[in-house]
Parts: C-alpha cells; sequence; structure tokens
C-alpha cells in the first residue's frame, strides 16, 4: 500500500477525547498535495496515527452546518 502524504494545515477543534487520548477532531488538510480539505477523524497525541475519518469539501461543510443548524438538538 502506497504511503499517504498529509499535511495538517489547520486545526480547528477538538470534538472529543478518549481514555487513551486519542481526539477526534475537525481539522483542514492537504492530503497527497491537494487542495486542502476539512477532516473529521481521531488522531493520536502526535498526529501520526490516524482513524478513520469524513473529508469535506467547504461547500459539503456548510450543507453539513446548514443540517445540523435545522436540527432540534
Amino acid at each position: 500500500m502506497a504511503d499517504i502524504k498529509f499535511e495538517i494545515k489547520e486545526t480547528t477543534g477538538v470534538l472529543s477525547e478518549s481514555a487513551k487520548g486519542w481526539k477526534k477532531e475537525l481539522n483542514l488538510i492537504s492530503w497527497n498535495d491537494k487542495e486542502a480539505k476539512y477532516d473529521i477523524r481521531d488522531w493520536d497525541s502526535e498526529h501520526n496515527k490516524m482513524g478513520k475519518g469524513v473529508t469535506l469539501s467547504v461547500e459539503e461543510l456548510r450543507k453539513l452546518k446548514e443540517i445540523l443548524n435545522n436540527m432540534d438538538l
């Protein structure tokens, strides 16, 4: 399997932290030198290991924000 190159351009926020210290974060990340996108996933404390996540374009993030704002929580 090929190595995946990533660069965290901006850490937007931490959503939660597990007992083992892994944090679910919203970050702006460039994957394989491509345009940076917003990304939600778990990271170890050093940002060396990551869990599965979801990557969103700006437009997808706007739509998600709209959906969340319309939810009755």
